[in-house]
């Protein structure tokens, strides 16, 4: 693969986004690919947003995304994919975790919670949504919602054949391997 392809997973604080772009990173590295990965942690501790970089090649100079770059985009919230769209490049795609997070501004009345936005995005981009909370609660775990995203960010983005099981196991502790599998191969049945 000569050509860089770039990876923006966003989301609020709390949600796993870091941990997902880790193991992300790591699989891709054990694929023999230059990775670099930037992450952004916007008041993450207090609901805020936060968002990773995460682009792979044969050479990559540095870990920065620019607007229209995004091969694909994650969003771990739905506000967060309409907010971070204009990163997408022509042609992108987008997996959406169809969950409402109210912004403290929404919370206090200040704001309203946008309507439409799943039907906006359709409009523009190819978006694989599903509810990756609902999913991680059937496995009796909501924290493994993130990696529920990550199995469906694999599949979306057809990553190479990588030991994703193995990484998984390497990256997370050994009580929570076993969930932590289950969720990233509830998430790839998401996307068809």
């Amino acid at each position: 693969m000569s050509e860089v392809k770039n990876i923006l997973l966003v989301g609020v604080g709390g949600q796993g986004t870091i941990l997902a772009s880790k193991i992300l990173s790591e699989g891709l590295i054990t694929a023999g690919y230059d990775v670099k990965m930037s992450e952004i942690h916007g008041m993450s501790q207090r609901g805020g947003n936060v968002s990773t970089q995460v682009r792979f090649g044969d050479k990559v100079y540095s870990p920065i995304i620019g607007k229209g770059e995004a091969d694909l985009i994650v969003a771990f919230e739905k506000m967060e994919a309409l907010r971070w769209i204009e990163f997408l490049k022509q042609g992108g795609k987008m997996v959406i975790n169809d969950q409402e997070i109210s912004s403290v501004p929404i919370q206090q009345g200040a704001k309203t919670y946008p309507q439409g936005i799943l039907e906006e995005l359709a409009s523009k981009v190819t978006i694989h949504v599903f509810k990756a909370m609902e999913v991680a609660e059937t496995l009796g775990n909501p924290k493994v919602m993130n990696i529920v995203l990550l199995g469906a960010l694999v599949k979306a983005m057809a990553l190479p054949a990588i030991d994703w099981e193995q990484v998984i196991q390497d990256c997370v502790k050994p009580a929570f391997v076993d969930i932590n599998i289950a969720a990233f191969r509830k998430g790839q049945e998401q996307v068809g």
